[in-house]
């Protein structure tokens, strides 16, 4: 870059940092105005208590949830009504617990626990989830990151890994509009990963599919069937399946899924019942209330759409003004989800988000996408426009590429 250039990159972030502005594009949240549109669900259920079938949802029991709720979330989330489960608010607490429950009680298939094991590793794609990469921290899981590809994780790479390593006991997955780089695997990558060989008999496939139904556009991209492919090649215990509805109604009183095998669901019912009665069963039934039934959730999706794809799009407007053909810089255009990944020149990563944060712009930090917080290109910056208005995204993405220009005028 000339001196010019960098001289004009300079001027441009000192004045950026004289606005004194205070935007975030941290975290994938729902704004205020999509959690309005869930408003009406504060007043459910009213005076009607019971299920489909006359149970009390006031009361205790019930651990599997509502029958009508799973009816209506069963097809979006590719499981079997009697597969799957209906709990909580939070589809990482079920991931979590059940990690825990495979540390501590043999999974169908295994012959001892977790934790009894020299070592657990798990695969993890990147750039990936960081709330995953967490909670195997927590719990004394070792990761070992495996890369990206266009249609999924790179399968030649994970099937050496795992067909030679009995300590690898599984994989995260986002299998539709990934966090963070929107990536949809393809029917060829779940086809391999549900019949792949693997040296550990209780290998397990952790399937976030946390944006079933968050289309950005018309065209509403269906995945293929992990379960159904796993019980085809002989591995019907392999996956377990999770979702929410944490960014389709009101995100911290929403409710949370897992599908699995026969026995998978077995298992963890079981071992649940020792922790808990039952789940909020009430806030089941509001949520049948206000969808009635599959289409209604695509049509409350609409209304999400409408909302945030203008952010997503003003995103993708300033990026490719300010850096079409730039090399060294790419970003992600999803068809879903809530993350866009922004791909910068080896070792800016770190910078950009730090010339950002003095001017008063957050992001999440550089890093995150990977386990441990060590993306060893540092080149990764996930960013988040959902949760702040269209204008503060659009100011926050001027903000961003000022920063990257500096930051490559210093490189």
């Amino acid at each position: 870059m000339t001196t010019e250039l960098a001289s004009r990159a300079q001027a441009d972030y000192d004045a950026l940092v004289a606005q004194g502005m205070k935007l975030d594009l941290t975290r994938g949240k729902p704004s205020a105005a999509q959690l309005d549109l869930s408003a009406a669900m504060l007043g459910l259920p009213g005076d009607r208590y019971k299920a489909a079938d006359g149970t009390d949802t006031r009361n205790y029991q019930g651990l599997q949830g509502l029958t009508e709720l799973r009816e209506i979330f069963a097809p979006a989330l590719q499981v079997p009504v009697e597969q799957l489960i209906a709990f909580g608010n939070s589809s990482l607490e079920l991931m979590h617990d059940t990690l825990v429950h495979a540390l501590l009680s043999p999974l169908p298939g295994a012959e001892r626990r977790w934790v009894d094991e020299e070592r657990v590793v798990f695969l993890a794609p990147v750039p990936g989830y960081d709330r995953h990469f967490a909670v195997c921290d927590r719990l004394g899981i070792e990761l070992v990151a495996v890369p990206m590809t266009p249609e999924g994780p790179d399968m030649d790479v994970v099937e050496r890994l795992v067909a030679a390593d009995p300590s690898i006991k599984g994989i995260w997955c986002v299998p539709k509009y990934a966090n963070p780089d929107g990536t949809v695997y393809s029917d060829e990558v779940t086809r391999r990963l549900a019949s792949m060989p693997t040296a550990a008999p209780d290998f397990r496939i952790m399937w976030d599919n946390a944006y079933a139904v968050h289309h950005l556009t018309d065209e509403a991209i269906e995945i293929a069937d992990v379960l159904a492919l796993a019980a085809e090649a002989g591995h019907a215990d392999r996956p377990f399946v999770f979702g929410s509805t944490s960014k389709i109604t009101l995100a911290g009183s929403g409710v949370a899924f897992l599908g699995a095998s026969a026995a998978n669901v077995k298992w963890w019912l079981a071992l649940t019942a020792k922790r808990t009665i039952g789940p909020d069963k009430v806030n089941h039934l509001r949520h049948v209330l206000f969808f009635g039934d599959a289409a209604g959730v695509a049509a409350h999706m609409a209304k999400h759409r409408e909302l945030i794809a203008p952010k997503f799009a003003a995103l993708e407007e300033i990026l490719t003004e300010n850096f079409a053909g730039t090399p060294g810089v790419s970003w992600s255009t999803p068809k879903g989800g809530y993350f866009v990944t922004l791909t910068v020149p080896d070792g800016t990563a770190t910078e950009i988000v730090r010339l950002a944060k003095e001017a008063g712009i957050a992001l999440t930090p550089a890093g995150a996408t990977h386990p441990g917080g060590d993306d060893p290109q540092d080149a990764t910056i996930r960013l988040a426009p959902t949760f702040p208005p269209l204008d503060e995204v659009e100011k926050a993405m001027a903000g961003v590429a000022v920063c990257v220009k500096l930051a490559l005028a210093r490189a």
